[in-house]
């Protein structure tokens, strides 16, 4: 499938329109629900095989984020081969009370991956937990980047972020494609 194609997917599969209230705070007339693309097997697979080219060759290990991070960084390492680990939001107070599910992260160079980044908030707030963990964390995948805000408040914290769509070319794509 072409990276176009690929845009018109998501884009016919996840858009909604209306008034949303988003992570950040800010208020949009339109959403993207992730959940729509990542719950569909054939389009998580294709983004999966798409986002692939980005992560950058030193990773070993990928970091989904809950929730949504998670079906992606899962469905990229059986793409890759490259070890997952899940990252919770919070310590729970059962089990095995870790942050970071999965493969051991010490000293590894981990990507994170989450599928919608807006201000990048919960990226940084994960990165951080991530390092106290003791890995080297430099570089975010996503699968579609909302705002150019998110970009550089992850530059502030050396993250650098490798996305596979930004909103506008999601919206722009279909316009172009819908013309014929």
């Amino acid at each position: 499938m072409e990276k176009w194609e690929l845009a018109k997917e998501i884009y016919n599969t996840s858009r909604l329109t209306g008034t949303f209230k988003l992570r950040s705070g800010q208020v949009s007339n339109q959403y993207f629900d992730k959940y729509l693309f990542e719950s569909n097997p054939a389009l998580l697979v294709e983004i999966a095989k798409q986002l692939k080219e980005l992560i950058p060759p030193e990773t070993e290990v990928l970091a989904g984020l809950e929730m949504g991070g998670i079906p992606v960084a899962t469905a990229l390492s059986l793409q890759t081969g490259i070890p997952v680990v899940f990252v919770r939001k919070e310590v729970k107070k059962y089990g095995t009370c870790k942050l970071a599910e999965g493969v051991n992260i010490t000293e590894k160079n981990v990507c994170v991956v989450e599928d919608v980044i807006t201000t990048g908030g919960q990226i940084l707030l994960s990165t951080k937990d991530l390092r106290e963990l003791g890995a080297k964390v430099h570089h975010v995948l996503g699968v579609i980047e909302r705002t150019k805000e998110g970009r550089e408040n992850l530059l502030e914290d050396g993250l650098q972020l490798h996305s596979l769509f930004t909103m506008d070319e999601l919206i722009e794509g279909e316009k172009e494609h819908a013309k014929g």
